[in-house]
């Protein structure tokens, strides 16, 4: 008897069928635009102009630009930092045209779930469905978002870059206006929106730029820092921009999102401020939750180095950048990490107010260029520094505070970055 049963499974597995193979996809969701959330208290945006913290009964107009085009997007509204749930009466999005105003024949509704509108709980992300809108990369896109009802303190990336626009209060809902002379307020930060998705190939991936108002685009109108220069304003001019235009340039299937946080420190906490959750705290949602993301470029320490009183040891922000390499590759992404520029003459992050930063900065890239932890370095410090004095920023690449670099500056570092080491991220390599 016991013979039998034993046969009896070999019977019946050597006569089953063959499992049929599951249908590869042939396209993915990959994230062409991110801003990440810093805050929602700050009552002004990086060029000095209020920032909404109540919104009542009325709409706002996004402005943001996506790095790839596609016909089929979908759009994330985050209500991280928001006080109460955030309710978001009806969502549109459109391209926008030449003269700066939402393409009235593409005015596209967007839905949740099949919903024109979505309440989201403090705390909580929503992404919406698909929408079918076609587009090109560097293309700005017009997301406009209606709040029916009186909604305080919103979520926002504080520091755009962009001009977006919103409504008077009590103005209602103006989601389907093309003019924008419908929208007579502005602001320079994003607020709600922080991601873009689009429908692409599979052999299409997505590199996270992850850091500080560096990667953030941040360029001085003045020695203190503060407002945000004017003239980089719409320019796209952020190095994670000037990257992008090289990859479309050669051709290769990659989007360089942006995930940097002005005044972003990697070990130490900014909340509730607009410096935002500290660099170890935010990678989970910030890098590894993006999709498509196949690798992160991360430039940050600066700020932990340079903003007093309790500045960071090179062994704690070293400590930092071993975390976040861990959870990269625990993952399965790449990780590349970028030497720390000089600002020993800047005021902030300078050697005025934080006597140790720039010894200290020479001890964390030391261990950048030798460790063998990451997939790889970029050495952004090489490429901007002042040659005559590797202390501060090359004159010419430096902007007024000696902190950020200028347009050209960025271009610089956009330029140090090696393609054929982004390309490793792609599928199949």
């Amino acid at each position: 008897m016991a013979l039998l049963v034993a046969v009896v499974p070999l019977v019946v597995l050597s006569t089953a069928e063959p499992a049929t193979a599951a249908p590869v996809p042939a396209e993915h969701w990959v994230a062409s635009w991110t801003a990440s959330p810093t805050d929602s208290l700050t009552p002004f945006d990086a060029a000095g102009l209020p920032v909404p913290e109540v919104l009542d009964d009325q709409t706002l107009r996004m402005v943001v630009v996506p790095h790839l085009g596609a016909s089929v997007l979908r759009i994330h509204l985050s209500n991280r930092f928001g006080e109460a749930s955030a309710q978001f009466g009806d969502v549109t999005v459109a391209t926008e045209s030449a003269e700066g105003t939402a393409n009235v024949s593409e005015i596209t509704p967007v839905t949740f779930d099949g919903a024109r509108s979505v309440t989201v709980p403090t705390g909580d992300d929503v992404v919406s469905d698909p929408v079918h809108l076609a587009f090109s990369a560097f293309q700005p896109l017009a997301i406009s978002i209606y709040l029916p009802g009186r909604q305080e303190f919103p979520t926002k990336h504080w520091n755009a870059n962009q001009t977006s626009l919103y409504a008077p209060p009590l103005s209602g809902d103006r989601t389907a206006a093309a003019d924008n002379n419908e929208f007579p307020l502005a602001t320079q930060s994003w607020l709600y929106v922080d991601g873009v998705d689009v429908e692409a190939p599979t052999s299409t991936a997505a590199i996270v730029a992850f850091g500080d108002s560096i990667t953030d685009g941040f360029v001085a109108s003045d020695p203190l820092s503060l407002p945000v220069s004017q003239a980089v304003a719409n320019k796209n001019g952020r190095y994670p921009d000037d990257l992008q235009r090289r990859l479309i340039a050669g051709g290769v299937p990659l989007s360089v999102v942006n995930e940097g946080i002005s005044s972003n420190r990697m070990v130490t906490d900014g909340e509730p401020l607009l410096l935002g959750p500290s660099g170890v705290q935010r990678f989970g949602q910030d890098v590894l939750d993006v999709p498509g993301v196949r690798a992160v470029l991360v430039l940050e320490g600066i700020n932990d180095l340079g903003i007093p009183p309790a500045t960071t040891t090179p062994a704690q922000l070293i400590a930092g950048y071993e975390q976040v390499i861990a959870m990269a590759h625990a993952a399965g992404i790449k990780i590349w990490l970028g030497t720390i520029m000089p600002a020993s003459n800047a005021v902030l992050d300078g050697t005025l107010l934080a006597p140790n930063s720039e010894q200290y900065r020479e001890q964390v890239n030391a261990w950048i260029r030798t460790q063998h932890l990451a997939d790889g370095v970029v050495d952004f410090d090489a490429a901007l520094r002042d040659p005559s004095d590797p202390a501060i920023l090359n004159p010419t690449y430096a902007g007024p505070d000696n902190l950020h670099p200028n347009l050209l500056g960025y271009q610089v570092m956009a330029n140090a970055v090696s393609l054929a080491m982004l390309e490793t991220a792609l599928p199949g390599h």
